[in-house]
């Protein structure tokens, strides 16, 4: 590459000499100039990129590029308006504010251009600066407002977006704009769009701030509804099915208008039209049913997008006589459409038969047919797990249920699915009429399938063992054939349950035991088990589970759960939610201070009494039994200096006059990092749901510990250290337990229980604050998913079941409805076998 002569002087001979010497980036930005001649000089164009590329190399920045905003500037006076608008867009991408300014007056000539494609050049790159150089567009407000009457219908639409973006964050600015948009000015449909949604947005904020209820604009909405433009239309239809509080009566101009487009001969109008559909379905499906017939004819439809959103809002819509004709539809169009499409589909038809379990016996049919089909992991799991939920929602549906997931098992392909259905059954196999049917279904797994399937097999032959005695000697000839297993897995399983079952003729423990070891969940956290495990040395002493300790950090023997969300699938437990208090039991059953309390009713989850990232980290857990509580306390010492030693908890109980403290026992020690539990126990009258506000101070003695030998100083210093209060509420006595079908529990209940009462909850924001708020309050389970309210619901009716202290069943029907403005009105209605708790759930509520 050809380089500049520089002449060099005698004295420099024996230095180092760079070609680049004395380069400077202006003079070389200004030599770039060569690359405008009409005849580019290749050398001068070389010398010149290699000075530029050794600028770069030093760190040279070339963002202040004059030469090209020169040029674009140059051609935003061109008379090309071509080369005008696209000069705008680059140059307004790469300026900056000291730029912005010179070129400012030509930006606001060009957003009042006669030439369309130059106004809404000017009017996007505007939205773009709004973002880095506010101050300076916000003066284009005149401007824009001219571009706002434009004939031209892109202007229009950019002009009216960037008048709203100018004025967002002033909220009656956006409410004056919206009034002056909607006298009639705004003539092109993208703005007409635009528009709508900045009315529905202003309609939004103006109900969340009165009290009236009343809507601006809406009439707005339902003009456009006769606009001649198909999209918008569609979109103001969109918008009033989405406002918050809508009545069926503002419904229905919308929902005639959807109609009409599911008709229409344009995919993209049928497709929109049926998904507003389904939405509107989810929250007012009594609204839709008018257009179920058109909705059928979509099943049919080429486009699978349109016949899925057809097919699911139909099961959200349709009634219980229209069930079977439904599922004769779906099983032709189910063939034909992808495996993301069939899970929403097999969830809709979930639901459905929740909705309506008298029809479990035709949806129970559909989903065993798809389940022998082609189909992908997730598809043939969410068929699986509706299968698992209706088993355990419609006790009618268990035989035939089970039926089907044997018949898939002896052609699946999924291992996991294998597994679980096989402890699926050996959980609920044994309590059917005959659970002999099984065993062929069962121990073919051990003949056919790989290792992991064959381990799972044999531990639910030996469930079915232990709970049906007719079938123990069988079930012993199929375990001892295990034992030959080429899989040490399958062989250590059959020698472990036959020698549990009494299958080796040796004496096995009591039934209650067996029973425990095989259904039982392991009260041993699995990290102190692996812990000891490792550190156990193998002698002729076994190995003792019994003294791996059970304290674990932060929230033992608990599982966490999101809230309000109903577990499904494989993963729901299959009884009602009673382990954690069983695992419970037993730990404080081993301490001699409570093990005469009796049996436990209720552990409550975590209630966290200090801050997170502080000194200590402290939550209690409340334990209720019929004439105690007590009270667990998890605590965790996070300074790594420090080691406590007698940890105890003093306790206020002077907001709690009913209760008495009778016991205590306090942590030995607390290491850094290692948590622990110490416990209070008080008394309280019998039966009764006793309610208190408890104050807590942690006291303990603190040990200075040396970070570099780990040793704590012999001497320690009495310490406390100031906690939360917490309450013992009402809903602590009450257990959540569900019932799958709530009008036959209600029904069988004996009406002499019941007590019914109305009550005004005042203002509330929203109904579902409202329903939330009682159940919270009265702490029982939700049925039948009414927990759910539906956002612009007026009325709702809520269904809650649980058990009360004292193990007495009590159902709760909860009416709520919205007297005048935001004003929630509630009627409860409890039924229970014993009248007096029926008395106390409403004191519950009354207090």
């Amino acid at each position: 590459m050809a380089q500049p002569f520089i002449k060099k002087d005698d004295d420099l001979d024996d230095e180092d000499y760079s070609p680049f010497l004395g380069i400077e980036k202006g003079a070389v930005l200004q030599e770039a100039r060569v690359f405008h001649d009409p005849q580019l000089d290749a050398r001068r164009c070389s010398q010149v990129i290699t000075k530029l590329l050794y600028l770069l190399n030093q760190g040279e920045s070339f963002s202040k590029v004059i030469i090209v905003t020169s040029s674009l500037m140059k051609d935003m006076n061109s008379k090309m308006d071509m080369y005008r608008a696209n000069a705008i867009r680059v140059l307004c991408r790469i300026t900056d504010g000291t730029l912005l300014t010179q070129i400012e007056r030509y930006l606001k000539q060009a957003i009042v251009d006669k030439n369309p494609v130059v106004a809404s050049a000017a009017l996007v790159s505007g939205i773009h600066l709004l973002q880095t150089n506010p101050e300076i567009v916000k003066r284009w407000s005149n401007e824009v407002q001219e571009a706002v009457q434009s004939r031209a219908a892109l202007v229009q639409f950019h002009a009216v977006a960037l008048l709203h973006q100018i004025r967002q964050n002033d909220r009656l600015a956006v409410s004056k704009l919206v009034t002056s948009l909607t006298r009639g000015t705004v003539r092109s449909p993208l703005a007409q769009c635009l528009l709508i949604r900045y009315a529905t947005q202003v309609i939004r904020e103006s109900s969340m701030n009165t009290q009236t209820g009343d809507r601006p604009f809406f009439d707005f909405l339902e003009a456009c509804l006769r606009h001649k433009t198909d999209m918008v239309i569609l979109e103001a239809a969109r918008a009033i099915t989405e406002l918050n509080g809508v009545t069926s009566r503002e419904l229905i101009p919308a929902i005639t208008i959807l109609q009409l487009f599911l008709s229409s001969s344009k995919p993209v109008l049928r497709f929109a039209a049926v998904r507003t559909l389904n939405k509107v379905a989810m929250t007012h499906p009594l609204a839709v049913t008018n257009c179920n017939v058109d909705m059928e004819s979509l099943i049919s439809d080429q486009n699978r997008s349109i016949a899925t959103l057809a097919i699911t809002t139909l099961l959200k819509t349709g009634n219980e006589s229209s069930v079977d004709r439904l599922m004769k539809q779906i099983t032709n169009f189910m063939s034909d459409i992808a495996d993301e499409f069939k899970i929403v589909v097999v969830e809709a038809i979930r639901s459905l038969c929740l909705k309506f379990p008298l029809k479990y016996r035709s949806m129970m049919n559909f989903l065993s047919n798809i389940l022998r089909e082609e189909g992908g992991f997730e598809y043939k799991k969410a068929i699986v797990d509706s299968i698992v939920i209706l088993i355990r929602e419609i006790p009618d549906a268990k035989e035939s249920g089970l039926f089907h997931l044997c018949e898939f098992i002896e052609d699946c392909e999924f291992t996991y699915l294998s597994t679980q259905i096989l402890h699926f059954l050996g959980n609920e196999g044994p309590k059917t009429s005959d659970p002999s049917k099984y065993i062929r279904y069962i121990y073919n797994r051990v003949i056919l399938e790989n290792s992991t399937i064959r381990a799972s097999a044999v531990s639910t032959l030996a469930k079915f063992g232990a709970l049906v005695d007719p079938l123990k000697p069988r079930i012993f000839v199929l375990l001892r054939r295990c034992l030959f297993d080429i899989d040490d897995e399958v062989r250590d399983r059959a020698t472990l349950y036959l020698s549990t079952l009494g299958g080796d003729g040796s004496v096995t423990g009591t039934v209650k035991d067996v029973k425990e070891f095989l259904f039982g969940s392991l009260d041993v956290p699995l990290v102190n088990l692996e812990k000891s495990l490792c550190n156990y040395e193998a002698s002729e002493e076994p190995f003792d589970i019994c003294a791996v300790p059970r304290e674990v950090k932060s929230q033992p023997l608990a599982e966490k759960k999101a809230p309000g969300k109903k577990p499904s699938g494989f993963g729901a437990p299959l009884s009602a939610p009673t382990s954690a208090a069983d695992a419970y039991e037993k730990m404080l059953s081993s301490i001699p201070e409570f093990s005469s309390f009796g049996k436990l009713f209720k552990s409550s989850s975590p209630v966290e009494l200090t801050e997170a990232e502080t000194e200590y980290a402290v939550n209690v857990i409340k334990h209720i039994y019929d004439e105690h509580v007590v009270f667990q306390y998890n605590c965790t010492n996070t300074i790594p200096e420090q080691l406590l030693e007698n940890v105890t908890i003093f306790i206020d109980a002077s907001d709690a006059e009913e209760f008495s403290e009778v016991a205590s026992k306090p942590l030995r020690t607390l290491p850094y990092d290692s948590p622990g539990q110490t416990f209070v126990a008080f008394e309280k009258p019998a039966g009764v749901p006793t309610v208190g506000k408890f104050s807590n101070m942690l006291k303990f003695i603190v040990r200075e510990v040396d970070p570099s030998t780990g040793e704590a100083e012999d001497e320690g210093v009495e310490d406390e250290y100031q906690l939360e209060d917490f309450e013992v509420m009402a809903s602590d006595y009450m257990l959540k337990v569900g019932v799958s079908n709530f009008k036959n529990a209600w029904d069988n209940m004996n009406p002499e229980g019941e007590r019914v009462d109305e009550y005004g909850l005042g203002t509330r924001e929203s109904l579902a604050e409202a329903v939330n708020a009682v159940v919270n309050i009265l702490g029982m389970q939700p049925c039948e998913g009414t927990e759910v309210v539906p956002s612009n619901a007026r009325s709702h009716t809520c269904l809650l079941s649980g058990v009360f202290i004292g193990n007495v069943k009590v159902l709760v029907r909860l009416s709520f409805g919205i007297d005048g403005p935001k004003q929630v009105a509630m009627k409860l209605a409890v039924r229970s076998d014993d009248p007096a708790v029926s008395e106390a759930i409403h004191e519950i509520v009354n207090g």
